[in-house]
């Protein structure tokens, strides 16, 4: 990290405070707190301590122009996305965000819905500024952003969207979310497992659906459907409408669903979780909590997923050799009062 030799002091003063102050303060050479204050040059970690620690007191800051200029480097990164409503992109960017912020790195939030030329008009403008790299986010694994991110000059690595084969791509393992959604309703005891999930046409819809029926064997039961509460409440009435067994628990596609499955039971006078357990998929908290009793559901740790994906655009930024290909990141099971069992957060 390179220092400017003055920045503005915070606060109502207009004193500028520079590296002499620093250097004076810490009882150093102007040039041993250059390299303190960019971790170079040989020193006990007394005197580096010490000089960050005065940097700190006095509020100098770093010139960031001039640290970009001497380094070539913008310190900013560019997160390209469709999902205008942020239900997925904005949970990732604050992981991404959390990375990049010790870094001294930005992010440049550019949203495309699915409009190309847009799309080129933001990905011009992220060159134009420079970016460091730039990460590509969507609202589904399987569809690839209105715009070709390949050949360009700075490193990409795609999140929550489809990725060329030879690219560094990051996405959550729905399949084991689904096993482990699975498997904790076994251990309650339940046996009469239903799935209830969104249109067939989802590529996250299938590798859900796959492993809840290699997890509950030739006894499962898939009804597809929208992501809605709609759905959720339609879902009942066709389980309900017919004779024989009914579940004694509902594993759902997203956390809509299951809100609509819950609402449906209730106004069927059965007891969630006493007679059936509910869990659904994505723990978007607004919903997951205000549902009655609040939603066990799988988290898809987005925030995680933006952590590594700004962690591997800085390696790539930096020369660092990363492997392409799909990485995929673990679920985790959210107990709450849905589906019973011990609470866990």
């Amino acid at each position: 990290m390179v220092f400017s030799r003055e920045t503005q002091l915070s606060g109502p003063t207009t004193k500028r405070v520079r590296i002499y102050d620093v250097a004076q303060a810490a009882g150093v050479s102007v040039a041993t707190a250059s390299k303190a204050l960019n971790d170079t040059g040989r020193m006990t970690e007394e005197t580096r301590s010490r000089v960050k620690e005065a940097a700190s007191n006095l509020g100098f800051r770093p010139n960031a122009m001039a640290r970009g200029l001497i380094q070539r480097r913008s310190f900013t990164v560019g997160l390209l996305t469709n999902d205008t409503y942020g239900r997925f992109t904005l949970p990732l960017m604050a992981g991404v965000s959390e990375e990049l912020v010790d870094q001294g790195v930005s992010v440049f939030l550019c949203t495309i819905e699915d409009d190309p030329a847009l799309a080129k008009i933001h990905v011009d403008a992220m060159l134009d500024k420079q970016v460091d790299g730039i990460i590509a986010s969507g609202k589904r694994i399987d569809r690839q952003l209105p715009v070709d991110l390949t050949n360009l000059n700075v490193p990409v690595v795609y999140a929550f969207t489809q990725a060329p084969a030879e690219a560094v791509s990051l996405v959550s393992d729905d399949a084991g979310g689904s096993r482990e959604a699975v498997e904790w309703l076994k251990t309650l005891g339940r046996r009469r497992i239903v799935h209830v999930t969104g249109p067939k046409s989802f590529a996250s819809v299938e590798e859900r659906a796959g492993a809840y029926r290699t997890s509950v064997g030739g006894s499962g039961s898939v009804l597809f459907g929208t992501w809605s509460e709609q759905w959720g409440h339609e879902a009942v009435s066709q389980l309900w409408s017919v004779g024989g067994d009914k579940p004694d628990a509902i594993f759902c596609g997203n956390d809509q669903i299951a809100r609509g499955v819950v609402d449906a039971l209730r106004e069927r006078d059965v007891s969630v979780p006493d007679e059936v357990s509910v869990i659904g998929f994505d723990n978007w908290e607004i919903v997951a909590a205000a549902t009655r009793p609040p939603l066990t559901t799988i988290d898809m740790n987005l925030k995680a997923l933006g952590r590594e994906a700004g962690r591997l655009v800085l390696a790539l930024a930096a020369g660092e050799t990363v492997e392409p290909g799909i990485r995929k990141l673990p679920c985790q099971l959210v107990i709450r009062q849905s589906c019973g069992g011990v609470l866990r957060n």
